[in-house]
Protein backbone atom coordinates (compact mmCIF):
# COMPACT_ATOMS: atom_id res chain seq x y z
CA UNK A 1 0.00 0.00 0.00
CA UNK A 2 1.60 3.06 -1.04
CA UNK A 3 1.38 6.57 0.70
CA UNK A 4 -1.48 7.74 -1.98
CA UNK A 5 -3.14 4.29 -1.73
CA UNK A 6 -4.01 4.90 1.83
CA UNK A 7 -7.88 4.62 2.64
CA UNK A 8 -8.81 8.23 3.89
CA UNK A 9 -9.62 6.82 7.19
CA UNK A 10 -5.97 5.52 8.05
CA UNK A 11 -4.41 9.12 6.81
CA UNK A 12 -5.12 10.96 9.93
CA UNK A 13 -3.47 8.56 11.77
CA UNK A 14 -0.15 8.44 9.50
CA UNK A 15 2.74 10.75 11.12
CA UNK A 16 5.68 11.07 8.44
CA UNK A 17 8.65 9.39 9.25
CA UNK A 18 7.07 7.50 12.23
CA UNK A 19 3.86 5.59 11.33
CA UNK A 20 3.17 4.36 7.88
CA UNK A 21 0.45 1.99 6.27
CA UNK A 22 1.10 -0.80 3.87
CA UNK A 23 -0.11 -4.02 2.57
CA UNK A 24 0.73 -6.56 4.74
CA UNK A 25 0.43 -10.17 3.70
CA UNK A 26 -2.90 -11.36 2.56
CA UNK A 27 -3.52 -7.75 1.56
CA UNK A 28 -3.89 -7.20 4.86
CA UNK A 29 -3.60 -3.72 6.57
CA UNK A 30 -0.35 -3.48 8.21
CA UNK A 31 1.35 -0.25 10.33
CA UNK A 32 4.79 0.20 10.44
CA UNK A 33 6.79 2.04 12.88
CA UNK A 34 10.02 3.55 13.32
CA UNK A 35 11.89 5.17 16.14
CA UNK A 36 15.30 6.18 16.45
CA UNK A 37 16.37 2.93 18.25
CA UNK A 38 13.65 0.50 16.42
CA UNK A 39 11.07 -0.83 14.29
CA UNK A 40 7.78 -2.60 14.47
CA UNK A 41 4.80 -3.58 12.82
CA UNK A 42 0.98 -3.92 13.92
CA UNK A 43 -1.78 -5.77 12.16
CA UNK A 44 -5.12 -4.24 12.54
CA UNK A 45 -6.04 -7.79 12.31
CA UNK A 46 -6.03 -9.16 15.76
CA UNK A 47 -4.14 -6.23 16.60
CA UNK A 48 -1.77 -7.88 16.71
CA UNK A 49 1.83 -6.93 17.07
CA UNK A 50 4.43 -8.86 14.60
CA UNK A 51 7.28 -7.70 14.79
CA UNK A 52 9.60 -5.61 17.13
CA UNK A 53 13.65 -5.14 16.46
CA UNK A 54 16.16 -3.07 17.85
CA UNK A 55 18.39 -1.69 15.07
CA UNK A 56 21.45 -3.46 14.52
CA UNK A 57 20.07 -6.71 16.43
CA UNK A 58 18.12 -9.96 15.55
CA UNK A 59 13.91 -9.39 15.54
CA UNK A 60 12.52 -10.21 19.19
CA UNK A 61 9.37 -11.95 18.18
CA UNK A 62 9.12 -14.86 16.19
CA UNK A 63 7.13 -15.30 13.02
CA UNK A 64 5.85 -18.41 11.17
CA UNK A 65 6.85 -18.60 7.76
CA UNK A 66 3.87 -20.67 7.21
CA UNK A 67 1.34 -18.07 9.32
CA UNK A 68 -2.07 -17.57 7.47
CA UNK A 69 -3.04 -13.43 7.12
CA UNK A 70 -7.01 -13.83 6.32
CA UNK A 71 -10.00 -12.42 7.58
CA UNK A 72 -11.15 -15.07 10.26
CA UNK A 73 -8.11 -16.54 10.82
CA UNK A 74 -5.30 -16.06 13.57
CA UNK A 75 -1.66 -14.96 12.70
CA UNK A 76 0.60 -17.66 13.87
CA UNK A 77 4.05 -15.44 15.91
CA UNK A 78 4.13 -12.02 17.48
CA UNK A 79 2.27 -11.40 20.02
CA UNK A 80 -1.82 -13.08 19.92
CA UNK A 81 -3.94 -11.01 21.99
CA UNK A 82 -6.33 -13.65 23.58
CA UNK A 83 -9.59 -12.37 25.35
CA UNK A 84 -12.07 -13.10 26.56
CA UNK A 85 -10.78 -16.65 27.35
CA UNK A 86 -7.91 -18.21 27.04
CA UNK A 87 -7.62 -22.13 25.70
CA UNK A 88 -10.78 -24.12 24.65
CA UNK A 89 -14.12 -22.87 24.94
CA UNK A 90 -17.06 -25.22 23.56
CA UNK A 91 -17.98 -24.01 20.24
CA UNK A 92 -16.05 -20.68 20.39
CA UNK A 93 -12.90 -21.52 18.75
CA UNK A 94 -9.33 -21.44 20.80
CA UNK A 95 -8.06 -18.09 22.87
CA UNK A 96 -11.06 -15.72 22.40
CA UNK A 97 -12.15 -13.45 19.65
CA UNK A 98 -9.86 -10.76 19.71
CA UNK A 99 -7.10 -12.26 17.87
CA UNK A 100 -9.35 -12.83 14.82
CA UNK A 101 -11.32 -9.51 14.60
CA UNK A 102 -9.77 -6.36 13.26
CA UNK A 103 -9.41 -3.67 15.64
CA UNK A 104 -9.97 -0.22 15.32
CA UNK A 105 -7.41 2.28 15.46
CA UNK A 106 -8.25 4.90 17.37
CA UNK A 107 -4.98 7.06 17.98
CA UNK A 108 -1.17 7.56 17.31
CA UNK A 109 0.87 9.87 18.60
CA UNK A 110 4.61 10.70 19.86
CA UNK A 111 6.72 11.63 23.02
CA UNK A 112 10.11 12.46 22.27
CA UNK A 113 11.50 9.32 20.29
CA UNK A 114 8.81 6.58 21.35
CA UNK A 115 5.24 5.98 19.22
CA UNK A 116 2.57 5.19 20.77
CA UNK A 117 -1.04 3.42 19.44
CA UNK A 118 -4.25 3.12 20.19
CA UNK A 119 -6.39 0.67 19.66
CA UNK A 120 -10.17 -0.52 20.18
CA UNK A 121 -12.18 -3.91 20.03
CA UNK A 122 -15.34 -3.14 17.82
CA UNK A 123 -18.40 -3.52 19.77
CA UNK A 124 -19.76 -5.92 17.24
CA UNK A 125 -16.72 -8.71 18.28
CA UNK A 126 -18.77 -10.23 21.24
CA UNK A 127 -22.22 -11.88 20.95
CA UNK A 128 -24.91 -11.11 23.33
CA UNK A 129 -23.67 -13.46 25.60
CA UNK A 130 -21.58 -11.50 26.65
CA UNK A 131 -22.73 -8.33 29.39
CA UNK A 132 -21.87 -5.23 27.62
CA UNK A 133 -18.11 -4.32 27.97
CA UNK A 134 -15.03 -2.18 26.24
CA UNK A 135 -11.80 -3.09 25.17
CA UNK A 136 -8.54 -0.61 24.41
CA UNK A 137 -4.53 -2.13 23.62
CA UNK A 138 -2.19 0.35 23.93
CA UNK A 139 1.18 -0.36 22.52
CA UNK A 140 4.23 1.77 22.76
CA UNK A 141 7.46 1.28 20.94
CA UNK A 142 10.64 2.56 22.27
CA UNK A 143 14.12 0.84 22.88
CA UNK A 144 11.40 -1.04 24.93
CA UNK A 145 7.89 -2.92 23.69
CA UNK A 146 5.24 -2.26 25.76
CA UNK A 147 1.54 -3.41 25.50
CA UNK A 148 -1.38 -2.90 27.48
CA UNK A 149 -4.54 -3.87 27.17
CA UNK A 150 -7.70 -2.54 29.77
CA UNK A 151 -11.19 -4.41 29.73
CA UNK A 152 -14.04 -2.31 31.20
CA UNK A 153 -17.56 -4.31 32.01
CA UNK A 154 -19.86 -1.37 31.49
CA UNK A 155 -22.71 -3.35 32.33
CA UNK A 156 -24.66 -1.91 35.23
CA UNK A 157 -25.48 -5.09 36.86
CA UNK A 158 -23.39 -8.38 35.84
CA UNK A 159 -20.42 -9.21 36.86
CA UNK A 160 -18.14 -10.47 33.56
CA UNK A 161 -15.98 -12.97 33.83
CA UNK A 162 -12.85 -12.94 31.82
CA UNK A 163 -9.60 -14.91 30.97
CA UNK A 164 -6.34 -12.23 29.12
CA UNK A 165 -3.12 -12.91 28.23
CA UNK A 166 -0.41 -11.75 25.94
CA UNK A 167 0.89 -14.60 24.30
CA UNK A 168 4.05 -13.86 23.19
CA UNK A 169 6.17 -15.51 20.95
CA UNK A 170 10.00 -15.12 21.32
CA UNK A 171 12.57 -15.41 18.69
CA UNK A 172 15.48 -17.37 19.57
CA UNK A 173 19.19 -19.01 17.87
CA UNK A 174 18.51 -22.52 18.77
CA UNK A 175 15.92 -23.83 21.81
CA UNK A 176 18.58 -26.10 22.92
CA UNK A 177 20.85 -23.53 24.17
CA UNK A 178 17.87 -21.00 25.85
CA UNK A 179 17.15 -21.15 29.70
CA UNK A 180 14.69 -18.97 31.32
CA UNK A 181 15.34 -17.81 34.74
CA UNK A 182 12.49 -16.41 37.50
CA UNK A 183 10.14 -19.72 37.71
CA UNK A 184 11.90 -21.16 40.29
CA UNK A 185 10.29 -23.17 43.09
CA UNK A 186 6.82 -21.73 41.16
CA UNK A 187 4.27 -24.70 41.24
CA UNK A 188 2.73 -25.31 37.74
CA UNK A 189 0.60 -27.40 35.99
CA UNK A 190 1.96 -29.31 33.34
CA UNK A 191 -0.50 -29.58 29.97
CA UNK A 192 2.18 -31.49 28.18
CA UNK A 193 1.49 -34.64 30.87
CA UNK A 194 -2.25 -35.14 30.27
CA UNK A 195 -5.50 -32.40 29.22
CA UNK A 196 -6.09 -31.90 32.74
CA UNK A 197 -2.64 -30.34 33.80
CA UNK A 198 -0.44 -32.45 36.36
CA UNK A 199 0.44 -29.95 39.40
CA UNK A 200 4.04 -30.11 39.64
CA UNK A 201 7.02 -27.41 40.71
CA UNK A 202 10.12 -26.30 39.18
CA UNK A 203 12.92 -27.16 41.21
CA UNK A 204 15.68 -26.10 38.76
CA UNK A 205 17.21 -22.47 39.02
CA UNK A 206 16.52 -21.72 35.43
CA UNK A 207 14.41 -23.75 33.29
CA UNK A 208 15.55 -25.47 29.65
CA UNK A 209 13.48 -26.95 27.35
CA UNK A 210 14.36 -30.25 26.13
CA UNK A 211 10.95 -32.05 24.79
CA UNK A 212 7.14 -30.73 24.34
CA UNK A 213 7.08 -27.94 27.09
CA UNK A 214 2.84 -26.47 27.62
CA UNK A 215 3.06 -24.53 31.45
CA UNK A 216 0.60 -22.60 32.96
CA UNK A 217 2.34 -20.93 36.20
CA UNK A 218 -0.67 -19.68 38.44
CA UNK A 219 -0.05 -17.17 40.73
CA UNK A 220 3.19 -15.72 39.29
CA UNK A 221 3.50 -12.39 39.21
CA UNK A 222 7.72 -11.34 38.56
CA UNK A 223 9.77 -11.06 35.93
CA UNK A 224 10.84 -13.38 33.56
CA UNK A 225 14.18 -13.32 31.85
CA UNK A 226 15.00 -15.69 28.98
CA UNK A 227 18.70 -16.28 28.53
CA UNK A 228 19.84 -16.76 24.75
CA UNK A 229 23.28 -18.49 24.44
CA UNK A 230 23.61 -18.38 20.46
CA UNK A 231 22.40 -14.83 20.21
CA UNK A 232 23.86 -14.07 23.40
CA UNK A 233 21.03 -11.98 24.33
CA UNK A 234 18.97 -11.43 27.46
CA UNK A 235 15.06 -11.04 26.72
CA UNK A 236 13.34 -9.50 29.89
CA UNK A 237 9.61 -10.08 30.33
CA UNK A 238 8.80 -7.64 33.13
CA UNK A 239 4.63 -8.34 34.17
CA UNK A 240 2.36 -5.82 35.67
CA UNK A 241 -1.44 -6.87 36.62
CA UNK A 242 -0.55 -9.91 35.61
CA UNK A 243 -0.88 -13.67 37.81
CA UNK A 244 0.14 -16.41 35.13
CA UNK A 245 2.88 -17.37 33.32
CA UNK A 246 2.48 -19.49 30.34
CA UNK A 247 5.86 -21.00 28.90
CA UNK A 248 5.06 -23.28 25.65
CA UNK A 249 6.90 -25.15 22.36
CA UNK A 250 5.16 -27.80 20.76
CA UNK A 251 8.88 -29.55 20.07
CA UNK A 252 8.12 -32.01 17.52
CA UNK A 253 5.63 -33.92 19.53
CA UNK A 254 2.45 -31.37 19.87
CA UNK A 255 0.31 -31.68 16.75
CA UNK A 256 -0.21 -28.67 15.23
CA UNK A 257 -2.26 -26.88 12.55
CA UNK A 258 0.00 -26.27 8.71
CA UNK A 259 0.01 -22.48 10.04
CA UNK A 260 3.61 -24.05 11.81
CA UNK A 261 6.52 -25.42 10.09
CA UNK A 262 7.18 -28.22 12.74
CA UNK A 263 11.06 -27.65 12.14
CA UNK A 264 10.49 -24.22 13.48
CA UNK A 265 9.97 -25.32 17.57
CA UNK A 266 13.69 -24.70 17.52
CA UNK A 267 13.29 -20.88 16.92
CA UNK A 268 10.89 -19.63 19.02
CA UNK A 269 9.56 -19.78 22.36
CA UNK A 270 6.57 -18.39 23.99
CA UNK A 271 6.54 -16.51 27.75
CA UNK A 272 3.22 -15.56 27.78
CA UNK A 273 1.62 -12.87 30.11
CA UNK A 274 -2.23 -13.07 31.81
CA UNK A 275 -4.46 -14.06 33.95
CA UNK A 276 -5.67 -17.46 33.05
CA UNK A 277 -7.07 -20.82 34.26
CA UNK A 278 -7.33 -20.26 38.62
CA UNK A 279 -6.40 -16.49 38.17
CA UNK A 280 -9.59 -15.57 35.84
CA UNK A 281 -11.12 -12.28 36.34
CA UNK A 282 -14.13 -11.56 37.96
CA UNK A 283 -15.06 -7.99 36.66
CA UNK A 284 -17.59 -6.12 38.80
CA UNK A 285 -20.10 -3.50 36.81
CA UNK A 286 -18.39 -0.42 36.04
CA UNK A 287 -14.78 -2.04 36.57
CA UNK A 288 -11.32 -2.22 34.67
CA UNK A 289 -9.02 -4.22 34.47
CA UNK A 290 -5.30 -3.60 32.75
CA UNK A 291 -3.16 -5.83 31.82
CA UNK A 292 0.55 -4.99 30.67
CA UNK A 293 3.83 -5.66 29.58
CA UNK A 294 7.41 -4.20 28.81
CA UNK A 295 9.66 -6.57 26.81
CA UNK A 296 13.44 -5.50 26.42
CA UNK A 297 16.31 -7.21 24.99
CA UNK A 298 20.16 -6.75 26.41
CA UNK A 299 23.23 -7.85 24.74
CA UNK A 300 25.69 -9.99 26.61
Amino acid sequence: MENNAVPQQFRKFEIPGRVTFATGGGSLPKINITTGRSTAEIYLHGAHVTGFRINGEPPLLFMSAKSRFAPGQPIRGGVPVCFPWFGRRGGGGVHGFARITQWELVATATHGDGVTLRFRLPQTAASKAWPPFSVEFAVTVTEQLTMELTAQNESADKNMEIENCLHTYFAIGDIRHVSIAGLRSAPFDDFADGADGARKVENDPALRITKETNRVYPDTTGTVEIHDENLKRTIRVEKFNSHSTVVWNPWTTQKMPDDFDPAEYRQMVCVETGNVKQNKISLPPGKTAALKVVLESKKY
